[in-house]
């Protein structure tokens, strides 16, 4: 016969049995948000909402403004202050250039040159985009850059939102600096060094391979 009076035993282990089913308590539920991030970081695509820019030139500087470009051989690019573009699949022979209060959404891109964005709303690239140049995001808001190769330098200068760059490859430095919204990095590797400073909260992350782990990021 049962001994009622020890039912808050049984309980307890009912509990307990449930918790490490589904990899319970603090550090289950740390690790599977940690799981689904990096879940959601390797299948995020672009999802392309605006309508299509018709009568593209290859030759000239080509300006997107509310309009989404797939794959076509263009010159370069120009996102005009407080619009957006979004990109898919698209080749650039020079640079692209994000203006102030302006959305760049980039999936699968190949770029010779540059991007570069001062001031921008939110600067996107992914999908194993490649940069010949650097890509350099400056005084602005948000910006991801997930998956890419980069064969210069990967910046990010005085963020005031989320800054995320993850299992990139960077053929020189990668530099975060005075950026106040949040910067996490993790498993990118760089030829050169990794270089952070001055950003308010301290950058987070993981498995990054450099050269030299400098400042904020030396533990990454």
């Amino acid at each position: 016969m049962f001994d009622l009076s020890r039912k808050p035993l049984w309980g307890a282990c009912v509990l307990a049995l449930t918790l490490a089913a589904c990899g319970g308590g603090e550090g289950g539920a740390e690790g599977g948000a940690a799981a689904a991030a990096a879940a959601d970081d390797r299948t995020e695509t672009i999802a392309a909402t605006l309508p299509p820019l018709t009568n593209v030139s290859s030759d000239g500087e080509t300006v997107c403004a509310d309009r989404s470009i797939g794959a076509v051989q263009l010159d370069s690019l120009f996102v005009p202050d407080g619009r957006t573009c979004q990109l898919e699949g698209t080749r650039f022979k020079g640079s692209v250039k994000v203006g102030t209060r302006s959305t760049l959404e980039a999936q699968a891109i190949r770029v010779n040159g540059n991007i570069q964005a001062e001031g921008s709303t939110l600067v996107k690239v992914i999908g194993g985009s490649v940069v010949g140049g650097s890509v350099q995001v400056k005084q602005g808001r948000a910006a991801t850059v997930n998956g890419a190769r980069i064969t210069g330098d990967l910046q990010f200068d005085e963020m005031t939102r989320a800054v995320r760059a993850n299992r990139n490859r960077v053929g020189g430095n990668l530099q975060a600096v005075k950026n106040t919204g949040g910067v996490t990095l993790n498993d990118n590797t760089m030829v050169g060094n990794l270089q952070c400073k001055e950003n308010v909260p301290a950058p987070t992350g993981s498995g990054n391979v450099a050269a030299s782990k400098e400042d904020q990021c030396r533990n990454l």
